[in-house]
């Protein structure tokens, strides 16, 4: 099995640790194929930046999708999600969502623990998109400066288990999820400090991807998530105005 892991941010240390997490994780004989957006922002924490991770990711997926058996958008807030399922026939699988759906299969209520104030507003309306809203006990946000966005987990790890302990107590959150790619790997690092299951978002799409792969789930062909008709395209990467255009089946 392959798994395409598609980071539509520009951060190959941010991929490499996450192909790292995924691939322990993986099943023997499931190969994690890394892959890093050739332009954008090195993290999204806005919608504007979220918008062109998603179309990013498309372009990316368009070019890819052939050559693996499912693919995880690894970025906490899926950027493109829905329209990649809508598109591509293979199971599309999202960072945030398939950590939130394990957390709500260990417990009640999760809370989401992340690196920056910008990416909140962000976060809350993903939680939103997927209807998981009255699942999620809170988001709590750092408010301080970091050095290196692939070394944030480290440097900010004993603030952000704080903060996990405060949204179990005050939030009464029973599950722990800490959000954003680069905080990939930290929930297995502090498990043991932490009174609540810790989910790691890498490792859950990883283990979902796996599950939706061995389910063999066809793709609608009715419905919203159908693929669309084609259309005629002006100016669009090559592969995915094949795929729009529907040259490529």
């Amino acid at each position: 099995m392959k798994l395409l892991l598609l980071n539509p941010n520009t951060s190959t240390a941010v991929t490499e640790l996450m192909t790292d997490v995924g691939q322990r994780a993986a099943a023997p004989g499931t190969e994690i194929v890394p892959c890093t957006a050739s332009r954008g922002v090195p993290y999204i924490s806005t919608r504007t930046e979220a918008q062109i991770g998603g179309a990013i990711a498309l372009e990316m997926l368009a070019e890819q999708h052939t050559r693996v058996d499912a693919a995880i958008i690894a970025a906490f807030g899926d950027p493109g999600l829905f329209a990649a399922r809508e598109t591509f026939d293979i199971p599309v699988i999202g960072l945030a969502e398939a950590a939130m759906l394990t957390a709500c299969m260990a417990g009640r209520r999760f809370a989401i623990v992340t690196f920056a104030q910008a990416l909140g507003p962000w976060y809350q309306e993903c939680v939103r998109a997927h209807g998981l809203w009255e699942r999620c006990a809170g988001i709590r946000m750092l408010d301080t400066p970091f050095k290196a966005i692939s070394e944030v987990g480290t440097e900010k790890e004993n603030l952000l288990v704080e903060l996990a302990q405060r949204a179990i107590v005050e939030d009464e959150a029973d599950v722990l999820i800490f959000a954003g790619a680069p905080l990939s790997g930290l929930a297995g690092r502090v498990a043991d400090r932490i009174p609540v299951p810790v989910v790691d978002q890498v490792v859950a799409a990883v283990k979902q991807a796996e599950a939706l792969v061995a389910l063999r789930l066809r793709k609608a062909t009715a419905g919203t998530f159908r693929r669309p008709a084609a259309k005629p395209t002006m100016g669009l990467a090559d592969a995915l105005a094949a795929r729009l255009e529907h040259r490529d089946s």
